[in-house]
């Protein structure tokens, strides 16, 4: 009795010496040469966004065998990844397709850094259609194209603005955050450009909340969730840039109990007017509490940045699907860049299939919520909607893909891999040491 093993799979021959009897056993089928269960694993640990070495551990510590990391990356290299990119682009191209055809698009976009701070080796811009709250495209750039990664932000929106411009998709509208390379590129570009209410309502809470620590100020305190109310309703119920600059300058005067304004677009508050149980709540002209936040609340590019804020759509999407990429490409792992664009397309393809799920809902029918406690909300909850459990649909297509197509016939995925233009590595400006230089 013979017994070979490769990776999960196991072969046994046995022949009999008196009888001349043979029979072999296979643990599972081969695919030319290749155990189907090794390409599977492969496959479905990738497509997942699982970690190859997690899973390594798992099956020792559970005595079963397993095929080496080498094996891994040669299915990635030959099968998995032409297949992740070919699905993709092809997914791509169909959306790309629906959005020529229809007119004033509006589109969001951001910036997502593979590492905190400012060392950042790769930087993934998202551009999202907000109607349809589904990811249309993605540019990876390594800090060493652009000189630095300050300068990411701007190459890749120049690079996803051209792509889009050639697929003949006809942008209304980007909403962004308010990064001053974006502003001066959109604005020579002549592209309406809005800014997100809750990048800027985050900014000025800061500077708001770290003057209320002041003694004098304390009492700015007790407006600084009245103010945060007050950025969303300006963007929010605004139809020009008077008017929702008319609309922000009012809390100036609603924190002193004046609730008549003197700009005519604007001449007085909505609500109704009460008399206030908590008279000293009201600010006082002329105080520090006032005077300070008066100059952060009417500085002048607040006041610019004010007539540019979003009034329909916000980038919360695309934070979102941030957090989905962490899934497949947590920070704390480096990739090389093509691993890193295939995980970013696999991230994609998770939250374009289950973006927009139906809420959950109790064996009565009833919507089911649960109670959310946000950072930014320092302790107070929201309720947020349970959706249902998300499908993995892509997954089941990239494992067929790989096994009746890619792995048949190779040669028209890989080529279409190597269209793909791979920056240097960080390392190719430095010369290596020799054999001297080594300690």
């Amino acid at each position: 009795m013979q017994k070979r093993r490769l990776g999960t799979f196991l072969s046994v021959e046995q022949r009999c010496p008196h009888c001349e009897f043979y029979r072999k056993w296979n643990s599972q089928p081969l695919v030319g040469s290749t155990p189907a269960g090794n390409l599977q694993l492969s496959t479905a640990v990738y497509a997942t966004g699982a970690s190859f070495f997690k899973l390594e551990k798992i099956f020792r510590a559970m005595q079963l065998k397993m095929f080496q990391y080498d094996s891994f990356r040669r299915h990635a290299r030959m099968y998995i990844e032409p297949a992740i990119v070919h699905m993709w682009k092809t997914a791509q191209t169909a959306m790309w397709e629906q959005l020529s055809q229809q007119q004033n698009v509006v589109l969001g976009g951001d910036l997502r850094a593979d590492s905190p701070g400012h060392c950042a080796k790769f930087g993934s811009y998202t551009m999202m259609d907000m109607r349809s709250n589904t990811v249309i495209d993605l540019q990876l750039v390594q800090s060493n194209e652009v000189g630095g990664n300050y300068h990411m932000e701007k190459e890749c929106l120049k690079r996803s603005l051209a792509l889009l411009e050639e697929r003949g998709v006809t942008i209304d509208s980007i909403v962004t955050d308010r990064h001053p390379q974006i502003q001066k590129f959109l604005r020579e570009a002549d592209v309406t450009h809005y800014y997100d209410v809750w990048h800027m309502e985050k900014g000025l809470s800061k500077k708001l909340s770290k003057i209320s620590q002041n003694k004098e100020c304390e009492k700015l305190k007790k407006w600084l969730q009245s103010i945060k109310n007050h950025i969303y309703w300006t963007a929010a119920l605004s139809t020009s840039v008077p008017e929702r600059t008319a609309k922000w300058m009012s809390i100036l005067n609603h924190v002193r109990d004046i609730h008549n304004h003197e700009e005519p677009v604007f001449p007085q508050c909505l609500h109704p007017t009460r008399t206030s149980r908590d008279k000293s709540k009201w600010l006082t002209t002329g105080t520090p509490a006032f005077c300070r936040m008066e100059k952060v609340l009417s500085n002048k590019r607040v006041l610019k940045d004010v007539g540019k804020l979003s009034p329909h759509y916000q980038t919360s999407s695309l934070e979102s699907f941030h957090s989905v990429i962490l899934r497949f490409a947590p920070k704390n792992v480096v990739f090389p860049f093509l691993g890193m664009l295939c995980r970013l397309y696999l991230a994609a393809l998770h939250f374009n299939e289950n973006a927009d799920r139906p809420q959950a809902t109790t064996s009565a029918g009833e919507p089911l919520f649960r109670l959310h406690f946000p950072k930014w909300k320092k302790g107070e909850c929201t309720a947020k909607p349970v959706k249902e459990q998300p499908t993995f649909h892509y997954v089941d297509e990239i494992l067929d893909l790989v096994f009746e197509k890619v792995f048949p016939d190779p040669g028209p995925y890989t080529d279409e891999v190597l269209k793909i233009s791979i920056p240097e590595d960080l390392t190719a400006q430095f010369e290596k040491a020799g054999q001297e230089g080594r300690w």
